[in-house]
């Protein structure tokens, strides 16, 4: 039994989409229950003592939502897919497991951040995204394009975020903390907006090929459209970091999101609806431009920001990132891609959990936060539908290719 826990960790540590898939999943439970917990005592009356991180409680759901979750799904991610794209080598086993080391330590360092200094907080969490980068670049030197080349700066754009968060929480800056998380996650949803740009059309199309649907059917990309959207997209955590006014920045959000769906309503999304694993890719892209949407629409007098802000978050970054990592976990490790039955609900929970956030905004106090309670319950249903319907690709051997 230990001989094969033993055997189980060796090779869940050894390749990226294994230990950083599944740590994202892990995280994100852990991470929503500690924040449900904290507010649900609250709620009732009560009081939570002391707790080991040294920033309010919101701020920390805030900070490893951004830069704890999904710097594990972007880890697993790029260190997945880049030799895919370049067909060179993946990172050594030993790399995977220092990087993902690392992480964890960030994590730790913010958790217990009430104890230790600052600086020390703040160089832990920092390390890991600039060791991502690098070794993504040098995996990218063999085959530079542009095009993927252009991914180093939205990390570049990601850890910025990062840094001006710790920046006020060291005591250097005092208003850079709110602006480096929306920075944050403005970044990651222009991660989204071009790599969904890529696999959702691109995986629909092979689907429907299979399927022999009629050529002039397939999905289409309209690159005017493409570009312009994520030219947009791209200027609104350029417009934050420059302190650009909100009118601007909501404009461009806004027209950005349009833009954004419009793009998408090319790529036959209706088609998909019988597959999981194809829907879902489609779902995650669609509450993307309805995010930016609303957030452009709060920043210029209608709605509430928090709650668009977790449109992007639950529903375009935790859609997409479980999306992605879902169908990359069953083909890296030679299953069938069709998503479990587990998965594809946890799947409609994700969006179900943005739709509900997006309705408490709108609820009177008696029922805002109980509604705020049950979307984080419904998060965490999805993720341990995830991490337990995906348990044996996480840690059990590779299978031979099914069909």
């Amino acid at each position: 039994m230990v001989k094969e826990m033993l055997t189980d960790l060796k090779r869940v540590l050894s390749e990226p989409h294994r230990i950083f898939f599944l740590a994202a999943g892990l995280y994100a439970i852990f991470a929503l229950l500690v924040w449900e917990v904290w507010l649900g005592i609250h709620a009732a009356g009560g009081t939570v003592g002391d707790m080991p991180f040294a920033s309010a409680a919101h701020l920390w759901h805030a900070h490893e939502m951004i830069f704890g979750y999904a710097s594990a799904a972007l880890g697993g991610f790029f260190l997945t897919a880049v030799p895919n794209w370049t067909g060179g080598k993946g990172a050594a086993k030993h790399f995977v497991t220092l990087a993902a080391l690392i992480w964890l330590a960030g994590r730790l360092a913010v958790w217990f951040s009430g104890t230790l200094p600052p600086a020390g907080v703040a160089l832990i969490d920092l390390a890991f995204l600039p060791l991502l980068g690098v070794k993504i670049a040098l995996m990218l030197m063999k085959r530079p394009k542009p095009q993927n080349m252009a991914f180093l700066a939205f990390l570049a754009l990601v850890w910025s975020g990062n840094l001006m968060v710790h920046l006020e929480w060291m005591g250097l800056a005092d208003d850079t903390l709110y602006t480096g998380l929306r920075v944050g996650l403005l970044s990651l949803c222009l991660m989204i907006a071009v790599l969904g740009g890529r696999v959702t059309p691109g995986f629909t199309r092979n689907a429907m090929n299979r399927a022999g649907v009629a050529e002039n059917t397939l999905p289409r990309t309209r690159k005017s459209v493409d570009l312009a959207a994520i030219l947009l997209i791209a200027l609104v955590p350029l417009t934050l970091l420059l302190r650009a006014p909100d009118t601007l920045t909501g404009a461009l959000a806004a027209s950005g999101g349009v833009l954004h769906l419009l793009r998408i309503s090319f790529w036959r999304p209706l088609w998909t609806l019988g597959q999981p694993i194809l829907w879902a890719l489609h779902l995650g892209m669609a509450m993307l431009g309805l995010g930016l949407i609303l957030w452009g629409a709060s920043l210029l007098g209608w709605g509430s920001e928090v709650a668009s802000l977790h449109v992007l978050g639950i529903g375009a970054i935790g859609g997409m990132t479980v999306a992605v990592m879902s169908r990359a976990i069953l083909g890296h490790t030679g299953r069938a891609l069709i998503a479990p039955r587990a998965v594809a609900l946890a799947y409609g929970l994700i969006a179900a959990a943005a739709g509900l956030r997006w309705i408490a905004s709108t609820l009177s106090g008696d029922v805002y936060v109980p509604a705020i309670l049950a979307t984080g319950a419904l998060w965490i249903a999805a993720f341990v539908l995830f991490t337990v319907s995906l348990w044996p690709a996480f840690t059990g051997p590779k299978k031979q290719r099914e069909t």
